[in-house]
């Protein structure tokens, strides 16, 4: 989709040239003398849009305005959750219609406002169509966004680009994540982190089953050893800064599939483990956006990727392995495959002397039941860290909620057989997850982003979402005062 920001006032507006007018009403929207104003203002007291945002009334050739459909929508305030809400029903307003190119007038360039309703424009445009021929693609191919000030849109500018380089994030993690679980196997994953690397600044490294062997990453050797696909251990390296400055690294969980190995799931809902690997395509989304913005940080993205499968070859309930840092790890539940790619992963981040280091990964079952869909679990040591990711989610409307790390979550991890299970009770699942990672950290600066709830949307509506890609940009893209997209947010 094609975005474009122009100046227009609203009296002009009323002429525009275009397929679909969408005018987003404030709380406070003062009409003036001209037929437009006062036709939205007649609406929206109609229509009691004070009441929530989104709201929408939809009109058909409305003699006031030179456009076949006009949807007016309430947006209650400029914050970024209501402008997302009000553009989100407004393009939902008109899915049956599919106009080709849709104007949507904005009161303000508010803080992070033009992000949020370009944003709700790209998911609410989204479909998938890689290996469903008969999917149609939206109609709608271009969005045009106004202001009413030649300043405004000249001050949304940074804004703009930065919104961008999000929504070509955001889909990138969308469709690698939706992809079906034979068509985005390691292998396959691997090729396309290295297919980032045709932007300036990013390189890629891609290691295999030997390498890993050689690395000393039992662990994660252990869960690919039941498929047939090779594991893949991806190093991306995005460098926007001095070599000596000191990168963020991320890592993502990269299970293509799970099927929980010997410790085997259900089948209802198993179609739907292709999803474990949305940590990894954050990953690659992130540095997607990146590629876009070239902010002066640096960044390391880490993405172990292996298929978790039942057979011969399989690791067994009652296996101990060794991590790459000498840990033995009993394994009581192959299904708690995650930490054990993500633990060897944590252990290579160290060669970077990392600044942070940051994992994301559908990790538990119980974060779901802890947090829902809305946010995503945040767990770490560091006050300062979890602030600042927690700052960056509300900001980017990408929301997290820091859970704790007491040591005594601990307590369940113990083994007879090994230094550690691999997983303890039921009860606070999601944090004895984390307490599992944790025990590889050493005093690396670390946060973990259980993502199992928030990734992808289940039901009728069935999908990636591309989280956690607004909070770790927003996040990144803040930690140099001189990236290009420090204003934006």
């Amino acid at each position: 989709m094609i975005f474009e920001l122009k100046t227009a006032e609203l009296k002009s507006i009323a002429q525009s040239k275009t397929d679909a007018l969408v005018i987003l009403v404030p709380n406070d929207f003062k009409a003036s003398r001209d037929a437009l104003s006062g036709l939205i203002q007649d609406v929206s007291q109609a229509a009691n849009f004070q009441e929530s945002a989104g709201k929408v009334v939809s009109l058909w050739k409305p003699a006031q305005v030179d456009v076949r459909r006009l949807v007016l929508v309430s947006c209650a305030t400029s914050q970024p959750k209501h402008m997302r809400q009000a553009v989100a029903a407004a393009l939902g307003a008109l899915k049956a219609t599919q106009p080709k190119q849709v104007t949507i007038q904005l009161p303000t360039a508010g803080h992070n406002a033009l992000t949020a309703a370009m944003q709700a424009a790209s998911d609410a445009t989204y479909v998938y169509t890689a290996t469903k021929p008969s999917a149609k693609p939206s109609g709608i191919k271009r969005v045009v966004l106004t202001l009413p000030t030649a300043q405004a849109v000249k001050d949304a500018k940074t804004e703009f680009a930065y919104a961008q380089a999000l929504i070509a994030g955001v889909d990138k993690a969308k469709e690698w994540a939706n992809l079906p679980a034979n068509h985005a196997t390691p292998s396959v994953l691997a090729k396309a982190a290295q297919s980032l690397a045709r932007h300036s600044k990013i390189r890629c490294e891609v290691l295999g089953p030997k390498e890993i062997d050689k690395l000393g990453m039992g662990a994660f050797a252990a869960v690919s050893q039941g498929s047939a696909e090779p594991a893949r251990f991806i190093v991306l390296h995005y460098q926007g800064a001095a070599k000596t400055k000191a990168p963020t690294v991320l890592v993502g969980k990269g299970i293509t599939f799970d099927t929980g190995g010997i410790s085997i799931k259900p089948a209802a809902g198993m179609d739907e483990m292709k999803f474990d690997m949305c940590g990894a395509a954050s990953v690659l989304g992130t540095f997607e956006a990146l590629a876009h913005l070239q902010p002066a940080i640096n960044v390391v993205g880490l993405i172990p990727t292996c298929e978790n499968m039942p057979s011969g070859t399989a690791i067994k309930p009652g296996d101990v392995v060794y991590s790459m840092d000498g840990q033995s790890i009993e394994i009581l539940n192959t299904d708690a495959e995650g930490r054990l790619i993500l633990c060897d992963a944590l252990t290579y981040a160290k060669r970077f002397k990392p600044q942070a280091v940051i994992d994301i990964a559908t990790l538990t079952g119980a974060c779901v039941v802890s947090l829902g869909a809305v946010r995503s679990g945040l767990f770490s040591p560091s006050d300062d860290l979890a602030q600042a990711l927690l700052k960056a989610g509300e900001a980017s409307q990408d929301l997290c909620w820091r859970l704790p790390l007491d040591d005594e979550y601990a307590e369940g991890l113990k083994s007879n057989f090994a230094d550690v299970a691999n997983v303890a009770g039921r009860d606070g699942g999601a944090i004895t997850a984390a307490k599992f990672l944790q025990r590889f950290v050493g005093d690396m600066n670390w946060a973990h982003l259980d993502i199992a709830g928030s990734a992808w949307k289940s039901g009728a509506s069935k999908g990636a979402t591309g989280r956690p890609v607004g909070l770790l940009l927003h996040y990144l893209v803040h930690q140099s005062s001189a990236s290009p997209a420090r204003k934006a947010a």
